[in-house]
């Protein structure tokens, strides 16, 4: 049994806060008569039509609440539904019917039949529902009841369960006010469940019958307006779920029927698991950074303190001298230097950008947009001696003002996304990995990048991993979502030992120029977040292009010396673009035709062109770079691909002279 307030209805002022910026509630005023025990058939029993708007619901209990009336017409909204994007209305809406039509056959209830006869009305939200539970009932005999309050359509709620507020008053007054506000909510946030809804088999293969579909149909075309979240009540709920994630560790497990036994010495064990867990994650908090960005206020925080973004001119102009005077350093390098420099402006330019994709990243999977061009994992690979930890830490120390790394044998998937957890936008930087862990770990971490979408997390890392020549060759699913750095220019030995300009700047080098670029880019930030809400948009908003324009400006502005030429603007097809993902393969098709057209077999009747790789291994490499343009295959050694395409993507024309032929023969 359940308490139920009984109150006589006095007045009410009519302000509609959704059609105005005043600020006014919708407030009825009500007298408290007396409170009654009743079961829920007698608070619903007397009526013949209802009309109810519920959130979460009990099937089982909507069923039989049905039985008791000749007509009825229900509004099923959701709690789960965040954004009210079109995904989630479809996801949502698809359910629904899917729980209706299974729950009704279970119980050999007619749905169809009683829509058909037009005695029964389905209705599921495409917009956000008012918090109200309303339950508007009347009879023929001109009797009519509205009950209000906290409880949903379930037995939880209306089997006296669980406490809930629930109240009711009997009259015209109260039931004609009501009436409105369920006419308007209905008009203006659902969409109706038709009989052929209800009777398709796969909602997923039907999609042109789901509710918002049909509304589509009949109106041919409306616009869905996104809900703006409060930022804060967000915010709360996110934490929630982290807070959650954390003590799942230390909860024991449900057994087979889903309970939970507690005693206070389990809370004990608990608490004590707890209390570890907090020591070691304030551990990899002293050691690892937490950097917290937020458009949106225009504030930056590194672990916990608000960062000043007003750094003097000098501090500025210091730290790029020093930058550019690291960079003057791979002048002295073997091999090519210019390319390095090239591409480590291009990796460092997504490294200072990297704690934004984050946030990026929520925005796009809110609006349906595409994760590919905000990436959260980075590879520099090479040959040895080629600077790459050095200068990955240099970045860092840039960003943040300390080194930190992961030591290659620590890396796996879990404790990977356990340090994502923990850590906080500043990249984490995994050095020295074999080929062996990099194929057993990296790249099932690197598939699987949709770490902190479901959760909705704003603030995790990148992951940036450091490798030498034994990472032979890098997958296709791993380059898509992947920024690669991979460097053909080293040191010898001896010039190693004899550098001392890494150790100089990294000892001066401060953060002044890093909080100067994130003043520059949190407004920018926070325009291309709104742009990722524009559906109209024929292509994502490109953060690495903006952010290598603030990078050029501060350059231009602060720098004591000519710009080198390696800062330029960027783009994604710097970074993805065939010729850049298959770069590796080009200089080695090249390098063999000007060398070795031996290695070479050409078909013009087959529009084929064969290359022999020398060994299985290379041939693998070298096939995983090539676009599917060339529509690459291998045989054994051989790497064999479209003629005409390859002519194009190699800008060789591929014809022997006798020459050629003569040597081979």
């Amino acid at each position: 049994m359940e308490n139920l307030s009984l109150f006589n209805w006095e007045s009410a002022e009519q302000e509609q806060m959704p059609q105005n910026n005043s600020g006014n509630l919708d407030v009825v005023k009500m007298e408290f008569l007396e409170a009654e025990t009743l079961s829920w058939k007698e608070l619903f029993s007397g009526f013949d039509t209802l009309h109810a708007i519920t959130y979460s619901s009990g099937i089982g209990f909507v069923y039989q609440l049905l039985e008791m009336f000749q007509k009825a017409e229900i509004v099923f909204g959701c709690d789960e539904v965040i954004s009210y994007s079109l995904q989630e209305i479809m996801a949502y809406q698809c359910k629904t019917i899917e729980r209706l039509r299974e729950s009704a056959s279970k119980r050999k209830i007619d749905l169809v039949a009683r829509i058909e006869k037009g005695t029964l009305r389905f209705f599921v939200a495409r917009n956000v529902l008012s918090h109200e539970k309303i339950y508007l009932l009347s009879a023929e005999n001109g009797r009519k009841r509205v009950i209000m309050g906290s409880a949903n359509m379930s037995f939880a709620a209306f089997g006296g369960k669980q406490r809930e507020n629930i109240s009711y008053i009997d009259g015209d007054k109260a039931y004609d006010w009501y009436w409105d506000c369920y006419c308007q909510l209905k008009e203006e946030s659902t969409d109706e469940v038709a009989q052929e809804s209800l009777l398709c088999a796969d909602d997923a293969e039907n999609l042109e019958q789901l509710p918002i579909a049909r509304t589509i149909q009949v109106k041919k075309a409306f616009v869905l307006q996104p809900v703006q979240e409060a930022k804060e009540e967000v915010r709360f709920a996110l934490d929630i779920k982290n807070l959650a994630a954390k003590f799942s560790t230390a909860v024991p497990k449900p057994d087979k029927k889903g309970r939970q036994m507690l005693s206070p010495e389990k809370m004990k064990t608990i608490r004590r698991q707890v209390v570890a867990g907090k020591t070691k994650d304030k551990e990899l908090q002293n050691e690892y950074p937490q950097l917290e960005i937020f458009p949106d206020e225009g504030l930056v925080r590194l672990n916990d303190a608000t960062l000043d973004l007003q750094p003097s001119r000098e501090e500025v102009a210091k730290d790029i001298g020093l930058f550019l005077k690291y960079m003057d350093g791979y002048e002295k390098f073997n091999g090519d230097k210019k390319g390095m420099q090239r591409r480590y402006f291009e990796f460092a330019n997504w490294f200072f950008c990297s704690p934004f994709m984050a946030c990026m990243r929520d925005m796009a999977v809110r609006y349906n947009q595409n994760l590919l061009p905000y990436p959260v994992f980075g590879l520099v690979y090479g040959q040895s001696k080629a600077g790459k930890t050095s200068f990955l830490e240099t970045l860092l120390k840039m960003m943040i003002g300390q080194k930190t790394k992961l030591s290659a044998p620590d890396f796996t998937r879990s404790s990977i996304e356990g340090l994502k957890r923990t850590v906080k936008g500043a990249p984490i930087i995994v050095d020295d990995l074999t080929n062996t862990r990099f194929n057993q770990h990296a790249i099932e971490t690197i598939k699987n990048d949709d770490f902190g979408v479901a959760d909705g997390l704003l603030h995790y890392p990148a992951v940036v991993i450091s490798a030498n020549e034994d990472v032979k060759a890098v997958a296709p699913e791993v380059i898509r979502r992947t920024v690669i750095c991979r460097v053909q220019a080293g040191l010898t030995n001896t010039q190693v030992m004899q550098s001392s300009v890494v150790r100089t700047v990294q000892r001066e080098i401060g953060t002044a120029f890093y909080r100067e670029y994130l003043r520059r880019m949190l407004p920018i930030v926070n325009d291309l977040l709104e742009a990722l809400k524009d559906d109209d948009s024929e292509s994502a908003p490109d953060i690495l292009a903006r952010s290598s324009q603030v990078l050029l400006d501060l350059f231009a502005e602060y720098c004591e010396r000519e710009v080198p030429d390696y800062v330029r603007l960027l783009s994604l097809e710097d970074y993805f673009s065939e010729k850049v993902t298959g770069s590796y393969a080009i200089k080695t098709i090249q390098d063999a035709w000007r060398t070795s057209r031996s290695s070479f077999e050409i078909s013009e009747k087959n529009n084929e062109l064969r290359y022999n790789a020398g060994a299985t291994w290379e041939a693998d490499r070298l096939l995983k770079e090539l676009p599917e343009t060339l529509e690459p295959h291998k045989s054994r050694d051989w790497v064999v691909m479209d003629l005409d395409e390859a002519k194009k993507f190699f800008e060789i024309d591929f014809k022997k002279n006798w020459l050629d032929r003569f040597k081979r023969g």
